[in-house]
């Protein structure tokens, strides 16, 4: 009864192991595209790499059935007057209050994922008007969150969340001025994880090694 026990304790373990917040990618995103010198800005702030439908190049115009700037995995590494340029091509895609209110990015993902955290990556330079967003809605709600400080860039974290289903909003109120976004991330746990090949592979030699100690037990009773 010991070895049951003990794999026992292995499938438990291994099972458990599955089940842990691991990154979680993105299908697509829908978005406005960002703003830029037609807006007011000293540059374009577009999400020009966006590989679905719309116009890269038009401020605000709609974006969707792609991805782009938002999820490319590239952190801006400086304020946004150091890496932005007049080809929109920078890190950040930014939003400019008169322009685009309030943008909303759908974020859409295969089956139905459960999404404990999400990192936002800003700019809260407050320099040129670019400020932290004075709010953040995900799936419609208000969040409470600490925004690097005034002066700096950095990430947003929400953690302890407990989203499920195949798609999810983030709105950004802005505060008056412009909102810059380098980067969003996702991490959770995968719709109904299946065990990995490793695991079933300990499932067969567990299940074997069962059988084999029952045998030896019949043996000795008879």
């Amino acid at each position: 009864m010991k070895y049951l026990y003990t794999f026992a304790g292995v499938c438990a373990l291994t099972l458990s192991a599955a089940s842990f917040a691991a990154p979680v990618a993105v299908t697509s995103y829908d978005t406005p595209n960002g703003d830029g010198t037609a807006s007011g800005g000293s540059y374009n702030y577009w999400d020009v790499n966006y590989t679905g439908a719309g116009a890269t190049s038009t401020d605000g115009a709609a974006l969707s059935g792609g991805l782009g700037d938002l999820t490319d995995g590239v952190v801006a590494a400086d304020f946004w007057y150091n890496v932005e340029n007049n080809a929109g091509n920078g890190p950040y895609v930014g939003w400019y209050q008169p322009a685009t209110l309030n943008p909303t990015v759908i974020f859409n993902f295969a089956g139905s994922p459960t999404i404990t955290d999400i990192g936002i990556h800003i700019d809260n330079s407050h320099a040129g008007g670019v400020f932290a967003p004075a709010d953040i809605w995900i799936d419609g709600i208000s969040t409470a969150f600490v925004a690097p400080p005034i002066g700096t860039i950095g990430w947003i974290n929400f953690t302890g969340l407990n989203l499920s289903g195949g798609s999810h909003s983030i709105k950004f109120f802005q505060d008056g001025g412009w909102v810059f976004v380098s980067e969003i991330t996702f991490d959770g746990r995968a719709g109904n994880p299946v065990p990995e090949p490793a695991a079933w592979a300990l499932f067969v030699v567990g299940f074997g090694a069962i059988g084999a100690s029952l045998r030896r037990r019949q043996a000795v009773l008879v």
